[in-house]
């Protein structure tokens, strides 16, 4: 008997719900056009909308018979390969009926074109990576050739009077409006496909760890335990990742929005592509975060293999580095080093990154007037780092939340509205992937201590 693919039934669950998803979408549009004609009649090419409507229907139920069909065959060599041609059709049938609805519907003035990001997340969840890719490039190729036909004269524009500004006539609008979504695209489908890639990597270590565990009952139990654990480790992880990037992604499209609509002057739309391209910056900060977390989650460090190091010259760079943004601020720093300070065994880059997350922290949550105090010390077996400040403080409530993934408190959004959420986290996995322990001491409005203790590198190492 053959055996299951261990992501057959979970590709095949999938897309039943592509297709139930489609038939609401189908039913929702076929709807909403029939409203758009009676509230607004002469606005929409109604007829050929509600053509392609009904192509997008039939083809769905052709899909739903042969999705029927696939599950009456045996599972194994045979109904994967089918399962996923079936996922590859029903991508590109949805991004060429996708293209058809916003070319009747006002082409590049349709604001619906961000449809296009859904079908590519969509695409990253079902598919392999490289094919994530040429799907967001089969994407953006739909969308430009739309707005290049158009432009052309090939394809008639159906223009939406909501607009005054005939958009798909203005040729510096419809290149950045295409690269804008080309970028847009291959983004997410880099995101989703990371994000993707790494929880079916975890999944199918699981998965080969649960079929040992057939013939070892007793730790069926333990196996069991971490397959919830990680199922809801990815699905906190995805709401975040997904919260996070609704921001910036949500800025830059409606800077464009305005530009696109013609509502700014070119002062404005200087103005509007500057802040688009801030959140971009913040977006692409965002991802380094999240690159640094998932290298040091899927690397541990072993502390034998770190060389020794003198913490204090990398603190002293830092403090140099970032001194002019103290003066700036109106703050005052000390930093005291304790004399013949021992080694400790670190990575100078990481330890780098330690001291520029928490002095930045202590000068942005600063009032001003603010003093900061960087002191290292040393017992028998450790070394102790300490930065203090006279800021804003942390709540109690949110004290036990400090080091978790995307955690802000209250009143830091309050200062910095924008942030990543991730820097506490990624230090707390730093000092403790080399054996050491990181703590803070919080009083709202009175300041914060962050201390980190390392082991000195002529310590022992833990058995």
């Amino acid at each position: 008997m053959e055996s299951e693919h261990p992501f057959e039934s979970e590709l095949i669950a999938r897309i039943g719900w592509l297709i139930q998803l489609r038939w609401v979408a189908a039913i929702g549009t076929a709807a909403a056009i029939v409203l758009a004609a009676l509230w607004f009649p002469g606005t929409l090419a109604v007829g050929p909308l509600l053509i392609v409507t009904g192509l997008v229907a039939a083809y769905n139920l052709q899909l739903t018979l042969y999705l029927r069909s696939l599950k009456g065959v045996s599972s194994g060599t045979v109904r994967l390969p089918h399962a996923t041609s079936l996922a590859y059709a029903q991508i590109v049938l949805d991004l060429l009926g996708l293209v058809a609805l916003i070319h009747f519907a006002g082409g590049i003035e349709n604001p619906l074109a961000l449809f296009f990001v859904f079908h590519v997340i969509i695409a990253s969840i079902l598919l392999r990576r490289e094919v994530s890719y040429v799907m967001a490039g089969v994407a953006a190729v739909l969308y430009a050739a739309v707005a290049g036909l158009e432009y052309a004269g090939v394809l008639a524009h159906h223009h939406l009077p909501l607009f005054s500004v005939e958009l798909y006539r203005e040729p510096r609008y419809l290149l950045v409006s295409a690269a804008a979504m080309a970028s847009t695209l291959f983004i997410v489908a880099y995101l989703a496909t990371s994000i993707s890639a790494r929880l079916r990597e975890r999944e199918r270590e699981l998965f080969a760890s649960n079929s040992t565990c057939q013939v070892r009952s007793y730790e069926l139990t333990d196996l069991n335990e971490q397959l919830r654990r990680l199922d809801a480790e990815r699905t906190r992880f995805m709401i975040l990742v997904t919260h996070e990037l609704r921001a910036p992604v949500g800025t830059i499209y409606s800077s464009l929005e305005l530009v696109r609509a013609g509502y700014t002057t070119p002062q404005e739309t200087q103005e509007m592509l500057a802040r688009a391209q801030t959140r971009a910056s913040e977006l692409l900060e965002l991802i380094g975060d999240l690159l640094n977390l998932t290298k040091l989650r899927e690397q541990p460090v072993r502390r034998d293999s770190l060389a020794p190091m003198q913490i204090g010259d990398v603190l002293r760079d830092v403090v140099e580095f970032v001194q002019p943004e103290v003066t700036r601020n109106n703050l005052s720093m000390q930093v005291d080093v304790a004399p013949d300070l021992a080694p400790v065994r670190a990575v100078a880059e990481q330890m780098k990154l330690v001291w520029t997350n928490l002095l930045s922290n202590a000068i942005k949550y600063n009032r001003p007037g603010g003093s900061i105090l960087v002191t290292l010390r040393q017992d028998a077996g450790q070394v102790t780092c300490q930065v203090r400040d006279t800021g804003i403080g942390i709540a109690p409530e949110d004290l036990p939340h400090m080091f978790d993934e995307f955690f802000r408190a209250d009143n830091a959004k309050l200062v910095s509205p924008h942030g990543t959420g991730v820097g506490l986290a990624i230090i707390r996995r730093i000092v403790e992937g080399w054996g050491g322990k990181i703590s803070v001491e919080s009083k709202l409005g009175q300041g914060t201590t962050f201390t980190f203790v390392l082991p000195r590198a002529d310590a022992p190492s833990p058995s």
